[in-house]
């Protein structure tokens, strides 16, 4: 019995604890150095024809393309974060999935300077105009999270950390956050394969980068909602307090909207991520107003 207990905290400072983070940053930041400098001779050497391979990829034709390579695998660090900010701090839990759909658009930006048809048809050009899109979304939401991360940093009450009712709540986002890791890590692994046997060199063909999106991002942010329901189910057991409940779901809500922006391409797609970020900003917000009202002692 002594055993099962002291399992979970021995994963746990295994898999998520603050030296197995640093060393993972090291190792990411490291493959994602290596891959910017590996895409970019893939391109050159192609550009000089040194490799009989015609891509039909704007990936491997503008060596500013590159940039999207190492800015996969920070993203696969930021799901890392994710789940190691879990059991410690559920809004900065909330950011991650906001700072990582920030990240993904930022990556599209890159790969989509290398594609801009400079005109004074700028507006009337459907690439050029999600570029638009994306640049004005990745603005705005910059700057919702700044808005999110001053709400999150409002701490009403003091005592709440040493909480017995709030440390067996911990425990269990451990555990669900153990349980995170190898599922994440087993689903990227599948995308890498799933991706790579798409390549055919002999027909002159690449599988759409984009698709790593479709293939890993859609599924990781299906998991999220399901690990948000769970949350929000076992924080029943703990609280019944009305603003808590709300916030939950509205976190939910939000990470549907970002998941089902997945879905479509375009306007909708960029409109969908940013109404879902400033829904989770309105939601801590006014949460954050019930807690100093109730502190304050105001009936409400």
């Amino acid at each position: 019995m002594v055993k099962r207990k002291n399992i979970l905290p021995i994963l746990y400072n295994y898999v998520l604890s603050e030296s197995t983070s640093d060393k993972a940053e090291k190792v990411i930041l490291n493959v994602a150095l290596f891959s910017f400098f590996i895409h970019l001779a893939v391109i050159y050497f192609l550009k000089f024809d040194l490799i009989e391979f015609q891509p039909n990829s704007e990936l491997l034709k503008n060596p500013i393309s590159a940039i999207y390579t190492p800015f996969s695998f920070i993203l696969v660090y930021e799901v890392y974060l994710l789940i190691y900010y879990l059991p410690k701090s559920f809004t900065t839990y909330i950011i991650k999935q906001y700072e990582i759909i920030t990240l993904i658009i930022i990556r599209k930006l890159f790969k989509d300077l290398s594609s801009l048809e400079l005109s004074s048809n700028w507006f009337e050009i459907k690439g050029d105009l999600q570029f638009t899109y994306d640049l004005v979304a990745s603005l705005l939401l910059f700057y919702f999270i700044f808005l999110f991360h001053k709400q999150g940093q409002r701490k009403f009450d003091p005592s709440a950390s040493i909480n017995p009712t709030i440390e067996r709540f911990v425990k269990k986002k451990k555990l669900i956050a153990v349980i995170l890791v190898p599922l994440f890590f087993l689903m990227a692994l599948y995308t890498l394969i799933n991706w790579s046997m798409g390549i055919s060199l002999s027909s002159d063909t690449l599988p759409s980068f984009e698709s790593i999106n479709n293939l890993f991002f859609d599924q990781f942010f299906t998991v999220l909602i399901l690990v948000d329901v769970v949350l929000l189910l076992i924080s029943f057991f703990y609280t019944h307090e009305f603003h808590k409940i709300i916030r939950n779901s509205g976190f939910i809500i939000s990470t549907i909207l970002i998941r089902i922006s997945f879905g479509v391409t375009g306007l909708i797609n960029t409109v969908l991520i940013v109404v879902a970020v400033l829904f989770g900003l309105a939601i801590i917000t006014i949460h954050n107003k019930y807690e100093k009202n109730k502190l304050s002692g105001a009936e409400y």
